[in-house]
Parts: C-alpha cells; structure tokens; sequence
C-alpha cells in the first residue's frame, strides 16, 4: 500500500515519484559513467579512490532512493535506468578515444556533478511544497555527497591539469596516460 502524504494532491505525488524516478535513472547513468574511468585510470590515484568513494555513496543513494519510491508503493524506471545508462557508457567511451582524456572526463564529471546537485535540490524543493517531508533528510543526505563531489572535482582539476601537461610534456604527444 502507498504510503499517503498529508497534504499532498495525486498530482503532485505523481510528479514527485517522477522526479525521483528521474533521479534513481540519473544515479544509474552517474555508475555507467564513473566505472569505466575508474578502470582506465592509471597516473591520477588521487582521482581514482575518489571516483571509487564516490561510486559506494551513488549506490547508497539509490538505495535511499530505491527506499523512498517503495514507501509510494512504486520503483525506478526499467526504461529511463536503462536509456541514461547507455548514455552514460557513450559518453564514457567517447572520452576514451582522446589523448586528453582524464581532462575531458574531469570536464564531464565536474558538469555532471552539478546537475545532480540542482536535480536533488528541485526534488527537495517539490518534497517541501508538495508534503513529502519524511522524504527531504534521504535527499539531503544525496545533495551533500554530489556537493561534497563537485567541490573536490573543483579542488582538484587544478592538479589534474598540471599532471597531464607534465605527462604531456614527458611523452611529447596528446598520448599521455589516463
């Protein structure tokens, strides 16, 4: 049985279980993204723990995830998991074919950290306003782990950047190791 939210319409807990899907499928495209580079990263150990940190709390959120649309008496989408986290390994793959690659995933990374960052505080929002409050501390939770992500992200690009050009100067071509 859904759990029934005082003082939410159907509507809106409609839209709500949509945005949470549409987050649950987000976190799915985050896994297909980070995965690969975590496997190809070789001179940047710093950001390959971190992507493995990172990696354990997205499935953590979607476990919490997972747990808010059970208490709506629904689950993910099949179809939207599936569609972002074919995107998602593209867009990997895409990045693997460049010299520069760990400049264009830190890029990627940094970009898409911030989404998620503004989707969970939409869903906070929409969970504040549509009477879904039991649901704000589980995303709360998920917001300061992708803020806490795009901060290091941010933190770090600056060594990553000064690491690749000492690989780049050393080999002397765009080839310059992952």
């Amino acid at each position: 049985m859904a759990t029934t939210y005082q003082g939410s319409s159907e509507a809106l807990q409609d839209l709500f279980i949509v945005g949470l899907r549409n987050a649950h499928a987000l976190e799915k495209q985050a896994l297909s993204i980070m995965t690969p580079q975590v496997a190809r990263i070789e001179n940047y150990p710093e950001m390959a723990e971190r992507l493995r940190a990172h990696i354990e709390e997205t499935n953590g959120q979607l476990t919490r995830l997972d747990e808010l649309l059970a208490d709506l008496d629904t689950s993910g989408s099949t179809l939207k998991d599936l569609g972002l986290s074919l995107t998602g390994g593209m867009a990997a793959m895409s990045h693997s074919i460049a010299g520069d690659e760990i400049l264009k995933d830190t890029f990627a990374n940094y970009a898409f950290e911030n989404f998620e960052i503004a989707a969970y505080k939409s869903l906070i929002a929409m969970a504040e306003h549509g009477g879904f409050g039991s649901a704000t501390p589980a995303l709360q939770e998920t917001l300061r782990e992708e803020q806490a992500m795009a901060q290091w992200i941010d933190e770090a690009l600056p060594s990553i950047t000064r690491r690749y050009a000492d690989l780049y100067a050393q080999e002397g071509s765009f080839e310059a190791k992952i």
